[in-house]
Order: structure tokens, then sequence, then C-alpha cells
């Protein structure tokens, strides 16, 4: 009896171990059938229908716009820039511009005397009496000159009103005679027309002449301020010139320094071109007039001598203004005459003194000097014109010298010594004595 409940006893333990490991794998086999049949999210996206078309992955919007839209715009927006700079310059410059103007011509009237302050150092002369004389003497030239002009107008200023009216006379019976059938009436009433005209005009004639002494307070501001930028420049020039050289940032500081000498050499060449050119057309077309028998031929010729320096300009203003005085005090025959002497000595200057004085220092294509002129006088009136060229000259040296500065550098430092003569590019130590 006893054996029988032991047998027994071990089955059942066999029976029960085989029932949980049963019970285990089922629970498994039931895990892994749950896990096989619940739904993910892509299980709830219902497909896409059939007519459908495939999306394909949209690149970046930068890779999708054509190169060359994309450099145009890369350059468009910093040439936006660079005219928004231009337009903030130009206006700061138009609310001082008699400031600016001022300087300008201090600087043309320095390209002028400097060398004569040079020349008295060389010979001894202390910097302050060098810089004194020169600018006394170059002052007081320019005053005489001044002065001469108005002396000669005031002496002949009666007789040439006489002159005039007699031209006008003159023209009036040439007209009444000639093929334009012009009657006597018709002269009256355009003189008649021209008397209301004035009358009519008188407050706005009175307004220009306030604005005229406006004028005048002005230009007396403009003089005085060059006469001092004037002998400052001369007596302390190089140190200007080292005090603006630091506000240059260091890299490009060299080429700076550089281009400063090539420039003040290009405007010393322009100024001096000019007063030569200016002071033979002067003497060549005053001595022509003169024999011509046309009134105030000195002061003509000074006129003359101040116009030239307005490139292209100044000649026909200057030629034009001999031109109307000979007609309208000689005749017809001298006019022409003097138009002949105009033509002839403008001719003699444009194909010969200009290219043999100023030379290829100053060498300026002519359209860019009409560009420059037009411009000048638009932007500042006989200032701006007299100041354009020069200002084109010296802007087409520096950007020269800049190019062929930075074509060197780039040529200096990609060129390097091979073999026995190469030096190694680490800087030597140096001790702090050195």
């Amino acid at each position: 009896m006893s054996r029988v409940p032991g047998w027994l006893g071990r089955l059942g333990a066999g029976l029960t171990e085989m029932s949980e490991r049963y019970n285990e794998r089922r629970a498994e086999a039931e895990r892994e059938r749950d896990d096989a049949e619940s739904p993910t999210l892509d299980d709830h996206v219902p497909p896409p229908p059939d007519y459908a078309p495939d999306v394909a992955a949209r690149p970046d919007p930068a890779l999708a716009v054509p190169w060359g839209v994309r450099v145009a715009a890369e350059a468009g927006w910093r040439l936006l820039i660079l005219a928004g700079a231009l337009w903030v310059l130009m206006r700061v410059i138009s609310a001082v511009q008699l400031v600016v103007l001022s300087f300008v011509i201090a600087l043309l009237i320095t390209a002028i005397l400097q060398p004569t302050v040079a020349r008295l150092r060389r010979h001894g002369v202390p910097r302050g009496p060098a810089t004194a004389l020169t600018a006394i003497l170059g002052f007081v030239v320019i005053g005489l000159i001044g002065w001469f002009v108005t002396w000669q107008v005031m002496e002949n200023i009666d007789d040439l009103s006489g002159q005039i009216q007699d031209g006008i006379d003159e023209l009036r019976n040439w007209l009444l005679n000639s093929p334009f059938h012009v009657t006597d009436k018709q002269i009256n009433e355009i003189a008649k027309n021209l008397r209301e005209a004035v009358g009519a005009n008188t407050d706005q004639i009175t307004s220009a002449g306030l604005e005229g002494v406006t004028v005048v307070v002005e230009a007396l501001t403009g003089i005085l301020l060059a006469v001092f930028s004037t002998l400052f420049l001369l007596y302390d020039g190089k140190r200007i010139w080292e005090w603006t050289l630091r506000l240059v940032p260091a890299a490009a500081r060299p080429g700076v320094a550089g281009a400063g000498p090539a420039a003040w050499r290009t405007l010393t060449a322009y100024v001096r071109g000019t007063v030569i050119v200016a002071l033979i057309d002067a003497i060549f077309i005053g001595l022509g007039i003169y024999f011509l028998d046309v009134p105030m031929a000195v002061p003509l010729a000074v006129f003359i001598f101040l116009f030239a320096f307005i490139p292209l300009v100044g000649a026909v203003v200057s030629g034009a203004l001999a031109v109307v005085v000979a007609l309208v005090t000689q005749g017809v025959f001298t006019a022409v005459m003097t138009l002949a002497v105009v033509l002839a000595v403008q001719q003699i200057e444009g194909h010969i003194l200009q290219p043999f004085i100023l030379g290829r220092a100053v060498r300026v294509h002519p359209l860019a000097v009409v560009l420059a002129v037009a411009c000048g006088g638009m932007v500042a009136g006989i200032g701006g014109a007299v100041v354009a060229v020069p200002l084109v000259a010296v802007t087409n040296t520096v950007a020269g010298y800049l190019r062929s500065y930075s074509q060197k550098s780039a040529l200096r430092h990609s060129v390097r010594p091979r073999g026995a003569t190469a030096v190694s590019a680490e800087p030597t130590p140096q001790t702090p004595s050195e």
C-alpha cells in the first residue's frame, strides 16, 4: 500500500510539470499572434487611390533657383547697397557743397603752388617762410588778374554801350533791308514785348538781385575757406596725408599709400597743363581780336583764360562771347574773322597743345570728359564743371594704380623661389633688442 501512493505522486508531479510547460508555450504563441495582428499607425492611413500621381521629394528652394538668377540676385542687392551709400554721400556733399568746392579749389591751387614751396625748401628756406612767400605771391597774382579785368570793363563800358547801340541799329537796318521781309512795325512790336516782359517780371528780377547778394556772400565765404585750406595744405600737407592714411584699414594701407602720390602727380600735371594751355589760348585769341579792333580785347582774353578751366564748355562760351562782341561792335565781317581765329586756336589746342603738354598723365576719354562736365554742372554748377575732369583723372589714376598693385601683390605671393634659394616661410625668432 505504501508503494502505490508514491508512484502516483510522481506521476501526478510529471503531469503537472508538463501542463505548466504547455500553458507557457501556448501563452507565448498567443502573445506572438497578438503582436502580429496589432494595428500600427500606417494601418490606419488608407492607401492612395490608383489615379493619384506620385509625389517626389521637394528640393531645397535655393537649389531650385537657376544659377544665373542667383548670381544676378547676389550682384543686385550689393549694387543696391552701393547705390544707397552713394546717394547718402551725394546728399551729404550737397548739404556742405560750399565747403567741398572750396576744399577742391584749394587742392587745385595747392597743386600749382606746391612746386614753388618745394623749390624754396631745397634752397634752404624754412617751411613757414616758404609757404607764406608762395601763398602771398600766388594770391597777389590772382587778385591782380581780377582787378585788371574789372578795371578794363569799367574803362570800356561806356564805349562798349555806344558801340552795342550802334550795332543794334545796324542790325535793325539790315533786317529791314533783308530778304526776310521784316517790317518796322514788327521790330517795334518785338521791342515793346521785351519791355513789357521786363516790367511784368520786376518782382522776379528784384528777387534775383537779392539772391545775387546771397551768392556774393557765399562766394566770399568760399574764397576765405579756399585761402585757409590752401595755406594749411602748403604748410602741412604731408602730415595731413599721413593722418589720412591712419584712417585706412591696415591691409589696404600700402596700396593707398602708393596711390596717393600717383594721384597728386596726376592732379599737378593736369593743373599745370591747363594753365599753360589756357594762357596760350588767351594770348593768341586776344592778339587776334586786338588786331581786328574788337573792343575790350584784353578783358575778353582774360575771360578766355578763366573759362579754359571748364573743359569743352568753357572754350565754346568764351569764343561765342568774343564773336558776339565783334558782331555788335564791328559788324559781320569782323565777327566772321573772330570766329575763324577762335576756331583755329582751339583746333591747335585740341590736336597739338593738350596731347603734347598734358600727355598720358591725365588721358581721359572724351566721352568721360563730356559726361563728367555735364554731371558736375548739374550737381554743383560752374564749380562742379571745373572740378569734374580733374576728379575723373585722379580717380582713373588711383584705380589703375590699385589694380596694378593688386596684380603685382598676387604675383609676388604666388611665385616663390625653389631649390637652394628657397627661404623658409616661418618667421625667424628675434630677440627683444632686435
